[in-house]
């Protein structure tokens, strides 16, 4: 099997439903990603917060390896985890055991963090945020690429004699970082890392990112993320969820944003021709879809996954493939 390429690919963001109990917040998980990849998504992404926050989850590497059990096909990642909460070699090993379960189908997003109470939680202080997340990303990639040994200090040494590890030389993990201004693209670029982009910030903007992380020698994939609903979108539920990415997010974050960037029309090939556009302006070369927001019930997303999926992925991914 060929290493996983991620350009060209639309995937969708799954998200818990916080009504449930715990075990039905699996169940759900796993039911909505056998959906995706059944209905035509290429793979399924989660995200990282601790205390049941919005919707997100504690430990999204082991969702996971939960989702990738109940699908047939496609891939599955922490799309971001936060990398300054755990040492990266952990990190980089526990990544890798998931793919040697599941080859070629495991991706894995970080990403620097910003709620206080996530640090707080894990005892590391908010401060050490970014220069942790500077000092880890590069041996992750390094490591997940199968270049451990190529890393200075015993901590190479030690990792590179993980089997896991060591299969990464023949069958990479692609690494994406959040990346949503110019010195985070070209770090990433520098590094060897892909890119991911947020659900709020505007095309064009993304467009200045994109352009700066091909510049710098970039050659990764860059994933963009929008939100979509085909028919009448839940216009209140989404407008909170915005209004509380708002109160915590960086001051220099929101001012690239949109109103709330989302694609919604009763024509699936409207949605199409608008999702192409987004990715064309942005100069990504992937699409992550987000139809999930805090208050949206289960049987309401279990359709769209499934409409979207059917009637708006394959000409997606047919116009992906052209451009």
């Amino acid at each position: 099997m060929p290493p996983l390429e991620l350009s060209g690919s639309v995937s969708l963001r799954l998200y818990p439903h916080n009504e449930l109990a715990a075990p039905e917040i699996v169940e759900e998980l796993r039911t909505q990603a056998r959906l995706a990849v059944t209905a035509g998504f290429d793979g399924v992404m989660v995200s990282e917060h601790h205390g049941g926050f919005s919707g997100y989850l504690p430990s999204p590497l082991q969702m996971a390896g939960f989702l990738l059990d109940a699908m047939e096909v496609g891939w599955a990642g922490p799309c971001p985890m936060l990398l300054p909460l755990k040492p990266v070699a952990q990190v980089a090993e526990d990544t890798a055991w998931l793919a040697a379960r599941f080859p070629d189908r495991v991706i894995l997003g970080v990403a620097p963090g910003s709620l206080v109470g996530d640090f707080e939680v894990m005892e590391i202080p908010h401060t050490e945020r970014m220069p942790r997340y500077r000092r880890q990303l590069g041996p992750l990639v390094e490591m997940l690429s199968g270049s451990a040994a190529s890393l200075d200090g015993r901590v190479g040494e030690i990792v590179a004699g993980d089997r896991a590890i060591d299969h990464c030389r023949d069958h990479p993990i692609p690494v994406l970082g959040t990346a949503m201004s110019v010195p985070a693209c070209e770090r990433a670029a520098r590094l060897g890392a892909g890119i991911l982009f947020d659900s709020l910030s505007t095309a064009e903007h993304l467009r200045t990112v994109a352009d700066a992380y091909r510049a710098a020698g970039g050659t990764g994939t860059a994933i963009l993320n929008r939100r979509v609903w085909l028919g009448a979108p839940p216009r209140s539920q989404i407008d909170a969820q915005v209004g509380l990415y708002a109160s915590y997010a960086a001051p220099s974050a929101v001012a690239a944003w949109g109103a709330d960037e989302l694609i919604t029309s009763d024509d699936p090939d409207e949605i199409v021709s608008r999702l192409a556009e987004a990715v064309s302006v942005s100069g990504a070369d992937a699409l992550n879809i987000r139809i999930h927001s805090s208050g949206v019930s289960a049987e309401d997303i279990r359709p769209q996954i499934e409409l979207i999926g059917s009637e708006v992925v394959p000409k997606l991914r047919a116009r992906l493939s052209v451009g």
